[in-house]
C-alpha cells in the first residue's frame, strides 16, 4: 500500500463497481447523492477489526469484506428497510498488500450489488490494524420503520435463518480445525466446513426481514450477539416477557457434529452465538408468519424478572457477544 498509494487502490476499485438507479451521485466528487424515494433514511454502522472480528489466516480479503456487508445489511433488513447505498471506510498499516485491500473491497461491492445495493463512497487511511468501517443506507418503502418496542404480550415469537452456526464454525477455527491440511470429503467434515463458511460469511435472511415487514410484523431485530442477548433487548424496550422453547427452535445435525466432535454444548453456540445475523422478530398470531419465520416461543407479559426464558427458565450460561468483556 505505502508504494502503490490511496488513489491507485480507490481508482481500481471503483472502476469495477455498479451502481443501482438509487445512486444519482457515486463515488468521485465530496459527496455522493443517493435518492430516498420514501423521504427517510434508515441508516446503520458497523466496524470489523483484524484480530478481533476477523483473521486473515481464517479468511481471504473478499470473505471479510462480505461479512462486512452481512453484518451492516442485516440491521436494515431488522428495520423492514432495503439497503439502497454503502459507505466504506478502510484502514490499514502501509505495508499491507494491495491484494489485501483490493480483496477486501471487492467483497463488499460484490455483495453490496448482490442485495441491489451500490458502493457510493467512502475513505482509504493508514492505521496500526486493518479496520473496516461500513455504513448503510435503507428505504422504507413507505411503512413504517419496525422497532424493538412493538412487542407485545400474546404475540408469537419467530426466527428466519439459522442459529449457531458461525459460533460453531468460530469454535471449529479456534479448534484448528478447517484451517489447514488436506480437504477431507466425509459427510461430516463437509458438514463442519458449512460451519465454518457460515462464521466466515454469514447470510442474513434478508428477504424476510422485509417479508415480515409488509405481513405487519411488530418488533423485530437482527440477531448479531445472540438469539437471548438480542431478544432481551426486545424485551426490555417492549415492557415484556419473552419465552423460548428449544424444541421449536430444533437442534442443526451440523450443530450437534461440530458440538460432538468439540465436546461442546450445541445450545450455547444456538442461544448465545452471535454473528449469525439471523432475524428475530414478533407477530401477533401464527397465521401472520410470512414463509420463511418459524415460531419459537411466545411474549407474556412484563414481571420484572429475567427478560427472556428459556424452557420456562432464565439462561444462566453466556449471554452472548460483548465487544467490551473481560477477555
Amino acid at each position: 500500500m505505502a508504494q502503490v498509494g490511496e488513489f491507485a487502490v480507490i481508482e481500481q476499485v471503483v472502476a469495477r463497481r455498479r451502481q443501482p438507479t438509487t445512486t444519482l451521485v457515486g463515488p468521485g466528487d465530496d459527496a455522493a447523492l443517493v435518492q430516498a424515494t420514501d423521504g427517510r433514511v434508515a441508516v446503520s454502522a458497523d466496524m470489523l477489526i483484524e484480530g478481533r472480528h476477523f483473521r486473515l489466516d481464517w479468511s481471504t480479503p473478499e470473505q471479510v469484506g462480505r461479512k462486512a456487508v452481512a453484518q451492516n445489511g442485516a440491521d436494515i433488513a431488522a428495520m423492514g428497510a432495503r439497503p439502497t447505498a454503502f459507505l466504506v471506510s478502510l484502514g490499514c498499516p502501509p505495508e499491507t498488500p494491495v491484494s489485501v485491500a483490493a480483496g477486501i473491497s471487492e467483497g463488499i461491492g460484490l455483495a453490496a450489488e448482490a442485495l441491489g445495493a451500490g458502493v457510493v463512497g467512502g475513505d482509504l487511511v493508514q492505521s496500526d490494524h486493518i479496520v473496516v468501517s461500513v455504513t448503510v443506507l435503507g428505504d422504507l418503502e413507505g411503512r413504517a420503520p419496525v422497532l424493538r418496542s412493538g412487542a407485545r404480550a400474546g404475540d408469537v415469537v419467530a426466527v428466519a435463518g439459522r442459529l449457531g452456526r458461525s459460533a460453531a464454525g468460530l469454535a471449529l477455527l479456534s479448534a484448528g480445525i478447517g484451517v489447514e491440511g488436506p480437504p477431507d470429503t466425509s459427510t461430516t467434515a463437509t458438514s463442519l466446513t458449512a460451519l465454518i463458511d457460515s462464521h466466515r460469511v454469514p447470510a442474513p435472511p434478508y428477504a424476510a426481514g422485509l417479508d415480515a415487514a409488509r405481513s405487519g410484523v411488530r418488533a423485530m431485530t437482527d440477531i448479531s450477539d445472540g438469539l437471548v442477548a438480542d431478544l432481551s433487548h426486545v424485551a426490555d424496550a417492549s415492557g415484556v416477557q419473552i419465552r423460548i422453547d428449544r424444541d421449536s427452535v430444533g437442534l442443526d445435525p451440523a450443530l450437534a457434529a461440530a458440538a460432538e466432535r468439540l465436546e461442546r454444548d450445541p445450545w450455547a453456540w444456538i442461544l448465545t452465538g452471535g454473528e449469525d445475523h439471523a432475524l428475530a422478530a414478533t407477530f401477533a398470531s401464527v397465521a401472520d408468519l410470512p414463509a420463511g419465520w418459524t415460531a419459537i416461543g411466545e411474549v407474556a407479559p412484563g414481571n420484572g424478572g429475567a427478560a427472556v426464558l428459556v424452557d420456562g427458565r432464565p439462561w444462566t450460561a453466556s449471554g452472548g457477544w460483548q465487544s467490551f468483556d473481560a477477555g
